[in-house]
């Protein structure tokens, strides 16, 4: 499983090298026309190879490379381990037709197959013992309802998108467009006349909603923190190269769609564009989550909080038109965060070891690997304390993947989130008359304070100060 993922990945460095001599061309391989016997409509099944779909596979499978070999050591010894691995590998294989389809409709395969993989695996312990399989199951259930109603907005957008435009491939839906916004036409919808403006403005709302669920912004969030209930590996590979990255290429894919709503100065309810409304979900969602991680005390809970707040970063970047500065983020934050995922597994691990020695040597017994008969928590930090003399490495790490999250210089964070608030100073500038561009520098301003603050917090009470239990 591990082998094939690196083979992806030396592919994926392949077409990077083959884009970078034709001058960055996209090209389009058709495989097999996947609907054809309905008249003359048909929607093939072909592969786009562009800038974009090649950064995603990098990400995708370069991170994901590195996370299944982690999986090897951390899932040694589970009763699951071929099912873990199969999961794992059609989890990558889902993201893979997400990222280089060249049609709305792949697209939303890969999009419902991530959500599947991501179900099957949050929920993955469901037979452990003392009620954790259930807290796991309801963990999975949670994400996989909250990711239907995201994906109840992808139907309606793309049932919008081909009755407009009569086909759900990107280029011709862009080219389309972008004709239509240049001859003022306007569009039969219901029997009515409509601006195009109007009519992409609620297709790239629509849009936004599916983001939301998978991506996890306000309000739609809340599946992502329980996901912490899958085997670390998993919140790595969620949390940082697959799942959560999905809304972010939604968006940045299709940034015509968007820019033509920016263009037309059209408002939703009159109040406020899809783009701004974009950039200020993401701000809030930045500022909120990182609040949140103030008072979580299990530690690889902070860390999902802070997905939640970095997701918020590059949603607010694609929101302000700054594309490139949110994949910018997205590829800084897929390395930093799977760095500090695996770290905090290492912690998980060795404070299990040190329950079971301590149970040893005190005439207990542990009961399974990942769970004990006591109320022991290995991922409470409230139990931990001094873990930097005892896992000197795992220290040295975190404390890497600490600084980058964190944003100090000159670790890849800084550059990537310097960008994303450069460009929010930069609008609220240059648009004197916008007030959404004001508010979102300074959430984001907040939001960065925050990540410095909550990282310190955790490195403090897992790796300094005197041991806070007998298991340290």
């Amino acid at each position: 499983a591990s082998i094939l993922v690196i083979i992806n990945f030396v592919i994926t460095l392949t077409l990077m090298s083959s884009l970078a001599a034709h001058d960055y061309h996209a090209e389009i391989v058709p495989l097999w026309d996947w609907f054809a016997f309905i008249g003359d409509f048909h929607i093939p099944w072909a592969m786009q190879i562009d800038t974009l779909s090649v950064t995603m596979l990098a990400v995708i499978t370069g991170v994901g490379a590195l996370i299944h070999i982690y999986a090897i050591g951390y899932m040694h010894g589970d009763e699951g381990f071929a099912r873990f691995f199969a999961y794992l590998n059609l989890f990558i294989f889902f993201m893979i037709i997400l990222v280089t389809g060249n049609n709305y409709l792949m697209l939303f395969v890969g999009w419902e197959g991530v959500g599947l993989c991501s179900f099957l695996l949050i929920g993955f312990w469901f037979d452990r013992k003392h009620g954790v399989g259930l807290a796991n199951s309801r963990a999975a259930r949670k994400a996989f309802i909250a990711n239907r109603v995201g994906d109840a907005a992808m139907i309606l957008a793309m049932i919008l998108t081909f009755w407009v435009f009569g086909t759900l491939e990107f280029e011709p839906v862009f080219a389309h467009a972008i004709e239509m916004f240049e001859a003022h036409e306007e569009i039969m919808l219901f029997g009515m006349s409509f601006q195009l403006g109007a009519v992409l403005s609620a297709i790239t709302a629509l849009f936004l909603i599916g983001a939301t669920g998978k991506s996890a912004q306000l309000p739609l969030y809340i599946w992502l923190p329980d996901a912490m209930a899958g085997p670390t590996p998993v919140s790595a590979l969620i949390h940082a190269a697959t799942m959560v990255t999905s809304g972010i290429y939604l968006i940045v894919r299709s940034n015509v769609l968007f820019e033509i709503v920016r263009e037309s100065n059209y408002l939703l309810f009159n109040v406020i564009s899809t783009n701004d409304l974009v950039a200020l979900i993401g701000a809030s969602t930045a500022l909120w989550a990182g609040l949140i991680a103030f008072t979580q005390w299990d530690v690889k809970k902070v860390l999902a909080y802070s997905t939640v707040s970095q997701l918020g970063f590059m949603i607010a970047a694609v929101g302000m038109g700054a594309y490139v500065a949110g994949m910018f983020h997205l590829i800084t934050h897929a390395l930093f965060k799977a760095l500090l995922f695996m770290g905090s597994g290492s912690i998980i691990h060795g404070m299990e070891h040190g329950h079971h020695h301590y149970l040893d040597h005190h005439g207990g017994h542990g009961d399974d690997h990942h769970g004990g008969h006591d109320d022991f928590d290995p991922q409470d930090m409230r139990t931990m304390g001094g873990l930097r003399h005892k896992m000197p490495w795992t220290f040295w790490t975190y404390i890497v993947g600490t600084l980058a999250l964190a944003g100090i210089f000159p670790f890849a964070g800084f550059w990537s989130k310097d960008e994303i608030l450069a460009h929010a100073s930069w609008n609220q500038t240059a648009l004197a008359g916008e007030w959404i561009y004001p508010v979102v520098y300074v959430l984001l301003t907040l939001a960065a304070f925050c990540t410095a603050f909550y990282m310190g917090r955790q490195i403090k009470m897992v790796f300094f100060g005197e041991p806070r239990s007998e298991v340290v």
